[in-house]
């Protein structure tokens, strides 16, 4: 019987916490019996939501893909900073927060919004002189990154329940929210990281149209 993920498909998973992108697509490709698979963009182990995974010739249209704007929703806590800029790393510093009025949050917000400049976290996959920076980060290295050059879309806060700042954002490929977080905490004065990460779109690509992964191993698996 022909293997039609064999042939080629396109699936939008909604990638669980604690699971790397890659671990997604091992599980997928074991799962499916598929050799051709990977996934258009990757999403941090901490952050879910909507992974687009390609099988079969669909695999070509991944960098394609990757190239789309996102959208995200996730929590901003002010006062306190970890290396990673989210909770992948311990706590490295905490300041005093109630004095942050509203104005100062909406002038941060403003400051983030257009083309920026944006250096990517040390915690990140990023190649420095062929080894991923993570990697020399968590051997206390010091990681050198370049700014790169973005677009944030759009970049809307609620700051009804500090230290916590819900956000949402909509932004071009190559944006790292965890260094959208940490920077926003820098601008106020007092730090900041990333608590939680949600990425709600791809493009056309919904995460309310996306299979939770258990799930859809689950249907696959009856349905074989």
């Amino acid at each position: 019987m022909e293997n039609p993920y064999e042939e080629g498909r396109l699936l939008l998973i909604n990638k669980p916490v604690d699971w790397t992108s890659f671990d997604v697509v091992k599980k997928l490709r074991y799962t499916l019996k598929v050799k051709k698979i990977g996934h258009a963009g990757t999403l941090d182990p901490l952050a879910t939501g909507l992974l687009i995974i390609g099988t079969g010739k669909f695999t070509k249209k991944l960098n394609e893909l990757q190239g789309l704007d996102k959208t995200y929703e996730g929590i901003i806590e002010i006062g306190k900073t970890t290396p990673s800029y989210d909770l992948e790393t311990a706590f490295d510093s905490e300041s005093e927060w109630s004095h942050i009025t509203g104005e100062d949050l909406e002038e941060a917000r403003k400051a983030f919004l257009g083309d920026i400049s944006q250096v990517p976290p040390a915690h990140s996959a990023v190649k420095v002189g062929g080894e991923r920076a993570y990697k020399k980060a968590r051997k206390n290295e010091v990681v050198k990154l370049e700014p790169r050059l973005l677009t944030i879309h759009n970049f809307e806060i609620d700051a009804s329940n500090l230290p916590e700042v819900k956000f949402s954002v909509s932004c071009s490929k190559g944006t790292y929210i965890r260094s959208l977080a940490h920077d926003f905490g820098q601008k106020i004065g007092v730090g900041g990281y990333l608590k939680k990460l949600v990425r709600t779109s791809v493009g056309e690509y919904q995460l309310s149209d996306a299979v939770n992964l258990d799930e859809f191993i689950l249907q696959h698996n009856e349905g074989s």
